[in-house]
C-alpha cells in the first residue's frame, strides 16, 4: 500500500533529529491522535523530546458533513497533503508522521501479517521509548481500533518488547454508556494508571481538535461524554509493569 521510497524518507527523518523519539502513536484514523493525547504530545515537545505518528488509514469511512462528495474526496480532505490531519499536526508541532493508505473500516479484512511487518519496521527504525495505541477493546469496539491494537501488540511481542507500551484508557465512570450498549467490551477494560494534567495546553488542544472539521459531530459526541478529559489525559501502561 506504500511507496517504499516514501517510507525510507520518513525513517530517515529520525536520523537527522537531535532528540530520540519519546513517543510513537500508532492509530488507524486521522483524529485518533488528538482527543486523548494531544496535551501529552505538547508536553513532550515542550521538553525538547520528539513525537511521531503512524496513521494507518486516510479516514475515508468517517462522517463528512457534506464537505466531500465521495470517499476519495473525504480521504483527501482528511489526510491529503493540505488536509485536516496535516493542519492538526502543524498546530501541535509534530513533524514526524507517516500516512498509510489501508482501507478505513477494512483493517480486519486486510492481511494481518503485512500490517504486523510494516509496524515492526516502523518500530525498529524509529526506536521509540513509548508506543501508544488503542487498548484490547478498542475503547469503543471499533474494528479498526481493535485490529490496530492486535497489530501493535503482536509487532512488539515479535520484537521482544523493546519499549514501553501505553494504551488509551478512560476511567470506568466514563465508559458506562458504551459498556451498557456493548457489554462484551467491559471484560477487556484497562484501568488508567497514568494521569496527566494538560490544562496548560487546553487552548492549543482545542485548536488542534478543531482542524478535523469534517468530524465536528464526532467531536460534539466526544465532548458530551468526555469533556473533563480535555484537561486530563489518561493511559494504561501495559508493560513494563508500574511499581505500586
Amino acid at each position: 500500500m506504500d511507496d517504499f521510497s516514501t517510507l525510507l524518507k520518513f525513517w530517515a527523518k529520525i536520523l537527522f533529529m537531535n532528540a530520540p523519539l519519546k513517543l510513537l502513536l500508532i492509530v488507524p484514523h486521522p483524529d485518533d491522535e488528538v482527543y486523548g493525547a494531544s496535551g501529552t504530545i505538547l508536553d513532550f515537545l515542550a521538553e525538547g523530546k520528539q513525537v511521531g505518528l503512524i496513521t494507518l488509514t486516510k479516514g475515508e469511512g468517517g462522517r463528512n458533513l457534506g464537505l466531500a462528495d465521495s470517499k476519495e474526496d473525504l480521504a483527501e480532505l482528511r489526510a491529503g497533503p493540505d488536509g485536516e490531519l496535516k493542519k492538526c499536526l502543524e498546530v501541535l508541532g509534530v513533524t514526524l508522521h507517516h500516512q498509510h493508505n489501508y482501507p478505513d473500516g477494512g483493517l480486519k479484512d486486510w492481511d494481518f501479517e503485512e500490517l504486523v511487518t510494516v509496524t515492526m519496521q516502523h518500530i525498529q527504525n524509529l526506536k521509540p521509548e513509548i508506543v501508544l495505541t488503542f487498548p484490547p477493546n478498542g475503547s469503543n469496539g471499533h474494528f479498526d481500533h481493535v485490529i490496530t491494537h492486535k497489530v501493535v501488540y503482536e509487532a512488539l511481542e515479535r520484537l521482544n518488547r523493546p519499549c514501553t507500551l501505553w494504551y488509551y484508557s478512560a476511567p470506568k465512570k466514563y465508559t458506562t454508556q458504551i459498556y451498557s450498549q456493548k457489554p462484551e467490551l467491559e471484560a477487556l477494560h484497562t484501568e488508567p494508571q497514568i494521569l496527566r494534567n494538560v490544562t496548560q495546553h487546553i487552548a492549543t488542544k482545542l485548536r488542534a481538535i478543531a482542524q478535523h472539521r469534517s468530524q465536528a459531530l464526532s467531536t460534539v459526541d466526544w465532548l458530551k461524554v468526555y469533556a473533563e478529559r480535555t484537561l486530563e489525559e489518561t493511559f494504561h501502561q501495559a508493560y513494563p509493569p508500574l511499581e505500586g
